[in-house]
């Protein structure tokens, strides 16, 4: 019985080691599906003026960036993509931002586009604060947005937690990329393993701006509880939206989602003289 019980700890033990591993040499794989650009490439786009920069944040490392330009700007937006391809592609939502009279600031991660250099987390922090500092040379915090979508939500946490930007708006966020290997492997202890974690619930809890989470309710990939788990971090400051439907990838496809946008943007603020609501009535009591 003794040796039963010992052959199973020592299986589990084993295929726990097994996947660890795996999960260490080669989660780049899984948290990374890059497109690569020839240094040729010509980025173009329809109604939208773009220039294409590249910039040296330390030696062995070059980051390209595109920056979106607009006449009589309001600020500018720093948007963090998501995990998959390049600026190439992830371009097209700069018109977002544009339309609404804002420029766009967007970055290829190292290994991605024409961006090089080891792909690190930390390397990762320190482009991402790198291109901040270029923006914020040419407008003023308060006139700084920094918004990142999917895996980019965490960088985007990260940075208005160092920094001080006018706001934070972060759609289909990761609560962490440990969260998201418990969720397909509940089983696994991978903490140990996880070269790649950004938790960005705990940047969250640092961050003095205003924050705006927008959630598809039908994600599948990183469901609307997560969303809810985010907003709950740093309420006083943060608003969530849930744009009904919408799933992680298609969210954009929603017109209620450039709704949110328009509000979120215009910040109407809007007075309520809380003496005159419901506010502070008890309904239990008599």
């Amino acid at each position: 019985m003794n040796a039963d019980i010992y052959f199973i700890l020592v299986t589990i033990s084993a295929v726990i080691l097994i996947l660890g591993l795996f999960i260490y040499f080669f989660q780049h794989k899984f948290f990374f599906h890059p497109e690569k650009l020839p240094a040729d490439f010509k980025f173009a786009y329809d109604n939208l003026k773009a220039e294409e920069k590249t910039v040296e944040p330390e030696p062995g490392a070059k980051i390209n960036y595109l920056h979106f330009q607009v006449d009589e700007p309001k600020g500018a937006v720093i948007y963090l993509k998501g995990n998959t391809k390049s600026i190439k592609g992830w371009g097209k939502f700069a018109i977002d931002f544009t339309r609404l009279g804002y420029e766009v600031i967007m970055m290829d991660y190292r290994g991605f586009g024409k961006s090089t250099g080891k792909r690190t987390v930390e390397a990762m922090k320190r482009d991402s604060q790198f291109i901040y500092n270029i923006v914020k040379n040419e407008f003023s915090e308060e006139k700084i947005v920094v918004y990142g979508r999917s895996l980019g939500a965490g960088f985007a946490a990260r940075l208005a937690s160092k920094n001080n930007p006018r706001l934070l708006i972060l759609t289909s966020p990761l609560y962490s990329l440990l969260r998201t290997v418990h969720r397909y492997l509940p089983f696994m202890p991978a903490k140990p393993f996880l070269r790649y974690n950004i938790p960005t619930f705990q940047y969250l809890k640092n961050v003095r701006c205003p924050i705006k989470i927008i959630h598809g309710s039908d994600d599948r990939l990183v469901p609307i509880s997560t969303a809810v788990d985010l907003s709950e971090i740093n309420p006083v400051l943060t608003r969530l939206y849930v744009i009904l439907g919408a799933g992680h990838i298609n969210i954009h496809q929603f017109e209620e989602y450039h709704r949110v946008m328009e509000e979120i943007f215009e910040e109407r603020k809007v007075f309520i003289d809380t003496e005159k609501t419901s506010l502070n009535v008890n309904h239990r009591s008599e």
